[in-house]
């Protein structure tokens, strides 16, 4: 990987065997470099996302908590820190300036908390046990007490994750170059997926009766694995920022430059729209599919080996959705993608009263929204400026947090009230799928008239 200190270059094209992006010149080597430390970084990001959440689901549910307070816990308590961290880290990043780059410098600082939080986790019956004695009479129970340390460990784990989230995806689009975007997410996704499976198939089954020693694996692979990324990923160089306006350093100045820039032009709220909905249809089923089997009595081992199955097909579907994206545009590919998942998670709706018809629907609900994830990774750097790209990401991640902030505690609350009736997690997402659906067409319309997937041109 090469690194040229001229001026800026078109964001994407490949002369005279070069790839460059920005100040950044890549040869076929210089790209695969760049390529494995990216990956490297990109397998313990995917453990994490794919592994922590699901166990957690299970610690929470065996220490008592109910499914309102899980899904606070999941859902809701990871939305509200985006909602409150995502726009002040994101806005800073973009004017920010290093010799680390303007990414590096946030994604460092996460790790050390992501670390210690995964071994709060792993020894929070020590700890559980610890804060119950120092509480004496006046503690809850050693089970709840228990349950808080888990809870406290999620929370900072999740802290964490929202100030690199905010930037990770920034520096994808800063140093990759645009033409490449799709097939780089499908090897991203490929990846990630093979990690999942091996996961899923071989520890998720055992993961409940042995979470300490997880949770303290997924801790030392993801703090070695995402730091070698940092070390090793160069950013190249960038215009200066704009000039800050007075009183910028203004906690409310900022905040009012921040909304105004994503949120004055409608164009950007359709898109916004478009791209949370299906992130929010799929929480129906991910967040409440373990409850949902054990209420079928569905064996957890099987259950890990349905998740695996599910990867098993996203992993073959992953590059080729990777290639369809970069051909055809991801906001054409996500379409057909999330049409095909409203009709499933309908029947889905219907039929899944037994383990056996569950797991069919269930495989097909993560195929499908796998290959979403797939054909969409690389539509929001497509669809929003470069130049201030994590700000409105973080601005997207505002209304996916919305969305699923309200959606999962509903959901969770309507499952309690009635009597854990798990066939309502199809029906939201089915619903929600296809108002997806309708939402997509019309951002597809406004899409066109700037320029289509040859000449768009993000609006200023």
């Amino acid at each position: 990987m090469s690194q040229t200190t001229s001026s800026p270059t078109p964001l994407s094209s490949a002369t005279r065997g070069k790839w460059q992006v920005g100040t950044l010149a890549y040869t076929g080597i210089g790209l695969a470099t760049l390529t494995f430390w990216l990956l490297w970084g990109d397998v313990a990001w995917s453990m994490r996302d794919r592994s922590v959440p699901s166990v957690m689901q299970l610690l929470f549910q065996k220490f008592g908590a109910s499914n309102f307070v899980s899904s606070l816990l999941i859902a809701t308590l990871p939305y509200g820190l985006i909602l409150l961290i995502g726009p002040i880290v994101s806005y800073r990043s973009d004017r920010y300036r290093s010799r680390w780059g303007r990414r590096i410098p946030f994604l460092a600082i996460h790790i050390p908390f992501v670390v210690l939080s995964m071994v709060a986790v792993a020894f929070s019956p020590i700890l559980g046990q610890g804060l119950h004695q120092i509480l004496g009479t006046y503690s809850p129970g050693l089970s709840t007490c228990t349950l808080i340390i888990i809870a406290l460990g999620w929370g900072v784990f999740e802290l964490a994750t929202v100030v690199a989230n905010a930037v990770f995806y920034g520096l994808i689009n800063d140093v990759v170059p645009s033409s490449l975007l799709g097939r780089f997410y499908g090897v991203f996704r490929a990846i990630s997926l093979i990690a999942s499976i091996l996961f899923n198939y071989f520890i998720f089954g055992k993961a409940e009766e042995h979470f300490p020693l997880v949770f303290l694996g997924i801790g030392l692979v993801y703090g070695l694995s995402f730091t070698m990324m940092c070390l090793k990923v160069k950013e190249g160089e960038y215009a200066p920022p704009p000039e800050p306006k007075a009183g910028a350093g203004n906690f409310f100045v900022a905040a009012r430059t921040y909304f105004h820039e994503c949120f004055s032009k409608p164009y950007y709220l359709w898109v916004f729209i478009s791209i949370a909905l299906p992130w929010i249809a799929f929480i129906g089923v991910n967040h409440f599919s373990v409850y949902f089997a054990k209420s079928l009595a569905m064996d957890m081992g099987f259950y890990g080996k349905c998740l695996a199955l599910t990867y098993g097909c996203s992993l073959i579907l992953s590059y080729p959705l990777g290639m369809l994206a970069d051909k055809f545009h991801p906001l054409r590919t996500s379409l057909v993608v999330i049409s095909l998942y409203a009709l499933v998670t309908a029947a889905g709706a219907i039929f899944s009263t037994n383990p056996q018809s569950f797991a069919v629907f269930f495989v097909l609900h993560g195929i499908l929204s796998g290959a979403w994830f797939t054909s969409s990774a690389s539509l929001p750097l497509r669809m929003f400026p470069k130049e201030n790209f994590s700000q409105f990401y973080s601005a997207l991640n505002m209304f996916i947090g919305l969305g699923i902030m309200t959606a999962g505690p509903i959901v969770g609350q309507l499952i309690d009230l009635t009597k854990k009736f798990y066939q309502l997690t199809f029906i939201a997402s089915s619903t929600l799928a296809f108002l997806a659906i309708f939402i997509g067409l019309i951002v597809h319309a406004k899409f066109m008239k700037l320029g289509g997937p040859k000449n768009y041109v993000p609006p200023a």
